[in-house]
């Protein structure tokens, strides 16, 4: 079962995407925030990462950026309201394959994710 590290402040937003990807065959980690991120990369096998962008403390570029240093290999999903075109650009050098805007559509999420893990 592909494990998923689930990286947000919101826990509702958490709850959110675990409801979708549990249900979906999935295993979910998560994590409030990009310390707690960067613990759960260590600890756990992830397959995937679904990342907030603004969160207190290390924020999602800063976590993308020390995860790809420390040779992790995960590709990493960009979930956020922010639509700068240079945020995309340098979350790419950091290991983003995709930035979704919130609000998103759960049918695409799933279909990148499975789409990025070649699970269709």
């Amino acid at each position: 079962m592909p494990r998923i590290l689930v990286i947000d402040d919101a826990k509702t937003m958490r709850d959110a995407l675990k409801d979708l990807l549990i249900p979906a065959g999935f295993e979910v980690v998560e994590a409030e925030n990009g310390e707690q991120g960067l613990e759960r990369m260590g600890q756990h096998a992830i397959d995937l990462v679904i990342s907030d962008l603004n969160m207190p403390g290390m924020d999602g570029l800063t976590m993308c950026k020390h995860i790809k240093e420390q040779g992790y290999h995960a590709p990493i999903f960009m979930l956020t309201t922010q639509t700068s075109p240079e945020l995309k650009a340098r979350a790419k050098e950091h290991g983003v394959v995709a930035w979704i805007v919130k609000p998103h559509k759960d049918d695409i999420l799933l279909g990148g994710i499975r789409k990025v893990l070649k699970l269709s």
